[in-house]
């Protein structure tokens, strides 16, 4: 993970998305030999030098100011995400404080869990592992417990679980695009974390579909997101995903929590799973 390339490549992604038509720039017709905007054409809309942009796009982001990034993601059409990404990953890392040992996860926090009776609940950690979790949550996603602790991640649920893709159906490729998107951003959030960057790597050999959505750059915090999902044993369940985040916790980054509408059927699965 170089992030150098990953500078450079994040903001040739973003260029390449927009049209001159999408930015106000008269489009003279003709076969354009990049996809996208060129680059004179970006630092033009963004008001700084060719050569200050081209260096910028090269992976040389140590000396550029906050204002000329902001230009410069102005002109991207860059959202509130993908904008805070770019200053993050522009400049150079500090050190990263490594997280605790995920066997620390505070008793609080199990107890927390222990007390959603109607909610499948998850501790995650910094690389997506999962490193707490409620019964509910069993039994809607699987036994954690049974999984090989190097694989217990939701990265390895997504793209190597044929059970949890099954329980997503036809939902699950924009639940791995976001969760993809997600990793991103923890990757700014968590630069020189190096253990993160070796699962993102691992991820990208083990599957090609991880791969292939991890080089479209998607950028995006995790916010309310709705699964239906095909349970085998209760049917479909359609529950509302809220991910907490927790920034003073060094053993874990998040709270997963999953919830049904009150009343619903859903809700009623749920308790129905509870029960078993």
């Amino acid at each position: 993970m170089d992030d150098r390339i990953e500078l450079s490549e994040f903001l040739k992604s973003r260029r390449a998305r927009l049209r001159p038509a999408d930015v106000g720039l008269r489009d003279y017709g003709g076969t354009r030999r990049v996809a996208g905007l060129r680059r004179e054409e970006l630092a033009r809309l963004a008001g700084v030098s060719i050569a200050h942009y081209t260096r910028l796009e090269q992976g040389q982001g140590d000396s550029v100011s906050d204002e000329i990034l902001g230009a410069v993601g102005a002109a991207l059409r860059l959202d509130t995400d993908e904008l805070t990404y770019l200053h993050q990953v522009a400049r150079r890392p500090q050190p990263c404080a490594g997280a605790a040992d995920p066997s620390e996860v505070p008793l609080s926090f199990r107890y927390l869990l222990a007390s959603f009776v109607t909610t499948p609940a998850l501790v995650i950690g910094r690389h997506t592992q999962i490193v707490g979790w409620n019964q509910l949550a069993v039994a809607v996603f699987g036994d954690f417990a049974a999984l090989p602790e190097n694989r217990r991640t939701l990265s390895h649920l997504l793209f190597a679980e044929p059970s949890v893709r099954a329980l997503h159906r036809s939902g699950w490729e924009r639940a791995a695009r976001e969760h993809v998107a997600h990793l991103r951003v923890l990757l700014g959030r968590y630069r020189g974390d190096a253990g993160l960057a070796a699962h993102i790597d691992h991820m990208g050999e083990l599957s090609a579909e991880f791969a292939r959505m991890w080089a479209e750059h998607p950028v995006a915090r995790l916010r309310s997101r709705t699964y239906v999902l095909h349970h085998p044993v209760v049917g479909e369940l359609t529950l509302h995903g809220e991910l907490i985040t927790l920034p003073d916790e060094p053993s874990c980054c998040g709270l997963d929590l999953y919830a049904a509408e009150p009343g619903s059927a859903s809700e009623q699965a749920l308790k129905k799973l509870d029960s078993r």
